[in-house]
């Protein structure tokens, strides 16, 4: 334990950075997994509606990954990888694969 008025407040900080940045991290999981669900469900039933359902998750998703990069939440390596795995996703959903007589 804490023996100095110093080190007492350093736990306490401690404690609500660990607070804030799993809140970062869990609406981040949330929006990745949203961003996932909505690439399926656009291969599955393709439309105007669930492209703009995969913009929009896409956008919001990248928009958390930036704001926890900037706060310190995430380091910006990781930031750019989890964006990297969404932009890949949401390209192969909505960019057609060329057919091989194409090629």
């Amino acid at each position: 334990m804490a023996n100095n008025k110093s080190s007492k407040k350093r736990i306490q900080i401690a404690e609500r950075n660990r607070l804030r940045n799993r809140t970062y991290k869990s609406a981040l999981r949330t929006l990745m997994k949203r961003c996932f669900t909505a690439c399926q469900a656009y291969s599955q039933q393709p439309g105007d509606e669930a492209r703009v359902s995969v913009q929009s998750s896409m956008n919001a998703a990248f928009s958390k990954i930036d704001k926890a990069v900037k706060v310190g939440v995430l380091h910006r390596n990781t930031g750019a990888n989890q964006k990297s795995r969404l932009s890949v996703a949401v390209k192969k959903v909505l960019e057609p694969a060329a057919s091989p007589s194409q090629v």
